[in-house]
């Protein structure tokens, strides 16, 4: 085995067993923690997904996590109130209402992939962007649904009937959700759709040339990561219990790409230790000092400066993921 797939290979067997251990000894907070690192993980692994293999940086990639959360937010906000949505009286059911966040989010990443992906370089970026405030806006416009407040929930989905109340419980249905939302990013990128995506953003005019509809594949792509970051924000509306607009602000892609950075551009695995990396740099440095930012930041800094490759693929040796 190489030395890349040992480190995954270890990974993967520390998030397995670490909530059993934190729990062991008595720290069963760091679940939490570990719950949303992994959360936003799968939702860095899918703006990896056209960032680091199809050259598009997205600033709007919050976008599709925040619609994901509103959601299942919003559909049991009908539930407890009672109300029904569009003549449906709704479902606690995690097996009905995340698939309908990841398809809403999937529809959305549709319409505005066709619209941004016209463009290209600054101005995608900046049409991302642009679309993503504009649903930060509308939501935040939304008194009956919390407006600037958010949207709570009373409770937490149930998976078939199992309840995902108890930290521990959530902790391994995302764990589970992270790892198989990894093989099939694994299996896509590994396949001629993944190469051809890969083709356009190397060289997109000679990808043309060989009859790679390159336009095509990048929306598709753009599709596939709306899907998993819908999917991240039903996890994360879960876990918070509650849907706020701040998942759907600029900031939160930003530190979404961050992450893709930090971890390793173009590796699924450097998205996790990314992720990971943040926000374990945040809750320590924030309990150092108030002026936290500042310090996170020249930390970013000279991440990018003397660890190019991303701190999953240092440590791997490896300059891209096989």
């Amino acid at each position: 085995m190489t030395r890349q797939r040992l480190l995954t290979a270890g990974v993967w067997v520390f998030l397995a067993l670490f909530p059993l251990l934190a729990d062991a000894i008595g720290q069963g907070y760091w679940i939490n923690i570990w719950t949303r690192i992994l959360i936003l993980g799968l939702v860095a692994m899918s703006l990896n997904l056209i960032m680091g293999y199809g050259g598009m940086v997205s600033l709007g990639h919050a976008a599709y996590f925040g619609v994901g959360g509103y959601a299942v937010a919003l559909i049991a906000f009908h539930v407890t109130q009672k109300v029904p949505l569009f003549g449906w009286a709704g479902s606690n059911e995690a097996l009905v209402v995340w698939p309908i966040a990841m398809v809403i989010s999937g529809l959305l990443a549709l319409v505005l992939g066709a619209l941004c992906l016209r463009t290209r370089g600054v101005y995608f970026i900046m049409l991302t962007l642009a679309f993503s405030q504009m649903l930060f806006f509308i939501v935040v416009a939304l008194k009956y649904y919390g407006g600037d407040d958010g949207l709570s929930m009373t409770g937490r989905n149930t998976l078939a009937g199992m309840s995902l109340a108890k930290p521990m419980a959530l902790y391994y249905v995302t764990f589970v959700v992270v790892l198989l939302a990894w093989v099939l990013l694994a299996r896509i990128t590994q396949s001629p759709f993944g190469r051809a995506l890969q083709a356009g953003k190397i060289n997109e005019r000679r990808a043309q040339a060989l009859g790679i509809p390159v336009r095509r594949v990048q929306l598709i792509a753009f599709v596939i990561a709306g899907v998993l970051a819908g999917l991240g924000g039903a996890l994360w509306a879960n876990q918070m219990r509650i849907a706020s607009p701040d998942m759907l602000h600029w900031m939160r892609s930003g530190e979404l790409i961050m992450m893709v950075i930090l971890g390793g551009l173009g590796s699924h695995m450097g998205a996790i230790v990314g992720a990971a990396a943040l926000v374990l740099l945040e809750a320590w440095l924030a309990g150092l000092t108030e002026h936290w930012m500042l310090i996170l930041g020249a930390i970013l800094v000279l991440t990018v400066l003397f660890v190019r490759k991303g701190l999953f693929l240092r440590l791997a040796g490896s300059g891209h993921e096989r």
